[in-house]
């Protein structure tokens, strides 16, 4: 298998499926593959045809952290290499997947097939919707391997779950099931292995279905607002409102409230 391929892009109802690829050794990602991934959510987020992403694995993990044992000889279960002499050179973190992730406008849908381990948990984390199947954990054992979450972690997980719960997940590094990551608030939904993919497509179909432009400019507002007051993301919020006025999508979506039909967008 090329490095090209090990991380796919399928496209089709308005959906973009990318999947991370490398199963033989649960989808732990080399440096190569950081570039890719971060192309491919990039190619996405540009093509207007694309509404929605899901993002997932193949085999039995999602992602179990980086592949720094490519480099060292080894690689243990978690992705987390022991030798503190290992060469880091390969991995440049700074335009890396969560960034990516978290710039981008198009809603993401994460589907945990498997485990996410170190690095695969901050890109699940920086979905902005997560599907567990009934198998998948999140182990966030940074702290048993002496380092930190590197790409986002210490910044998204006390925004989804809490300062306290979030300081107890990290601060202990125990690993958490999906029934565990449902209870707290990690994941939206659990359901069945050979759910997974159906329901994240649902999902995914459901949020394809409204007007695009709309969709983006509230996801753009969502995350601004992490940062902003409440006045400044109001002002901001009506100067994103004025432009979807002239859409013609606006002008579909009242028609079709007014004539009770579903409607039917096209992202302009």
């Amino acid at each position: 298998m090329t490095t090209e391929q090990e991380v796919l892009l399928e496209v089709s109802d308005h959906i973009g499926t990318i999947t991370l690829n490398a199963p033989g050794r649960m989808n732990t990602i080399s440096g190569k593959m950081l570039d890719l991934l971060s192309e491919k959510l990039l190619e996405a987020d540009k093509d207007p045809n694309v509404r929605c992403i899901i993002l997932t694995g193949a085999g039995k993990a999602f992602c179990a952290g980086l592949d720094l044992g490519s480099q060292a000889g080894k690689t243990e279960s978690l992705g987390v290499l022991d030798d503190p002499n290992a060469n880091m050179t390969e991995f440049d973190l700074r335009n890396a997947p969560p960034i990516v992730l978290h710039n981008i406008d198009t809603p993401t849908v994460c589907a945990l097939n498997g485990g996410a381990a170190g690095y695969g948990l901050d890109i699940a984390l920086g979905c902005d919707i997560r599907i567990a199947s009934e198998s998948a954990k999140m182990a966030p054992g940074f702290a048993k391997r002496g380092i930190l979450p590197e790409s986002g972690g210490t910044w998204l997980l006390p925004r989804i779950v809490g300062y306290a719960r979030a300081a107890e997940i990290a601060f202990t590094g125990k690993t958490l099931k999906a029934d565990e990551c449902l209870e707290l608030g990690l994941v939206n939904h659990v359901v069945p292995a050979d759910q997974l993919l159906d329901e994240a497509r649902a999902i995914a179909g459901e949020i394809a279905s409204n007007a695009p432009l709309a969709v983006r400019a509230i996801k753009r507002m969502m995350r601004a607002a992490e940062t902003e007051t409440f006045e400044q993301n109001v002002h901001h919020v009506f100067l994103q409102l004025l432009p979807l006025f002239r859409t013609k999508d606006f002008k579909e979506g009242v028609a079709a409230f007014i004539e009770k039909r579903p409607a039917q967008f096209t992202g302009r």
